[in-house]
């Protein structure tokens, strides 16, 4: 009896010692587990970052690089056209939105200066405004005095020359906006040429030898026509904001010939 006991017991405490072992067991490999799975995702995240960073470049990060591709000759080029042209549009673009007036204001503060002062108080007004508006009024006012046919003719004159000044200058953006693409396509008329001259030295068609001479020279063709593209905007906008001015001068012109007109009755 007390050997079939001691049987018993033994068999139990064995039996326990297998079931915490397996428990240690099955905890490690859950340990083990969470530890592959951590870092999985730690990998997984470190390669998605990867694969995000040239797509985090940005526009202006590839474009430069493309720029760098196309080579220093014909981009250089195609470059100096798009920095010149800017640079007259900008200097233009100042230059009429200082020239553009409240003509309707001007207008009234001249009609009512030359009923409460006469013609030199209404030239003085136009002195201290700034425009070309305010500059033909100028030159109609100190010709009144000759008559109102002598005023429109100042007018009309003088108007010429201020619409020369407003679009002095646009013709050279309008020179890059050609010039640019068609650099960009000669440069890619050489570039295949040049791989061509490959191919005859070679004496074989394979693509390794002028992939990397077309790739240029397609390059120069995109790039002289996003210099067009941006140029074109900006020559639109000077136009529009010219023919807007030349609208107003004409028609401020129309209504100080009729208060001359009616000034001297």
């Amino acid at each position: 009896m007390k050997k079939l006991l001691s049987l018993f017991v033994l068999t139990g405490v064995f039996f326990l010692n297998t079931g915490l072992i397996h428990a240690q067991d099955e905890t490690v490999s859950d340990e083990v587990f969470q530890e592959e799975v951590v870092e999985e995702a730690v990998m997984s995240n470190e390669t998605a970052m990867v694969e995000q960073e040239p797509a985090q470049r940005g526009f202006t990060q590839e474009l430069k690089n493309r720029f760098i591709e196309g080579g220093p000759g014909f981009m250089g080029i195609v470059l100096a056209c798009l920095i010149f042209g800017l640079a007259i549009a900008i200097e233009r673009i100042i230059f009429l939105n200082l020239a553009t007036t409240n003509t309707q204001k001007l207008t009234d503060d001249v009609e009512a200066a030359l009923k409460s002062g006469g013609t030199e108080a209404a030239k003085e007004v136009c002195r201290n405004t700034s425009g070309p508006v305010a500059s033909i009024f100028y030159q109609g006012l100190d010709r009144a005095g000759e008559g109102v046919e002598s005023a429109e003719k100042a007018v009309v004159a003088y108007g010429g020359v201020q619409m020369g000044q407003l679009e002095k200058n646009v013709s050279w953006i309008s020179l890059f906006i050609a010039l640019a693409p068609m650099l960009g396509f000669m440069g890619t008329v050489i570039g295949m040429i040049q791989a061509f001259d490959k191919i005859q030295a070679a004496g074989d068609m394979q693509p390794s030898l002028v992939a990397g001479g077309i790739k240029v020279a397609l390059l120069t063709t995109v790039f002289g026509l996003i210099v067009a593209i941006i140029l074109q905007i900006f020559y639109n906008y000077i136009i529009s904001k010219i023919d807007s001015i030349v609208n107003d001068m004409e028609d401020a012109s129309i209504t100080l010939i009729d208060i001359l007109v009616a000034h001297k009755k």
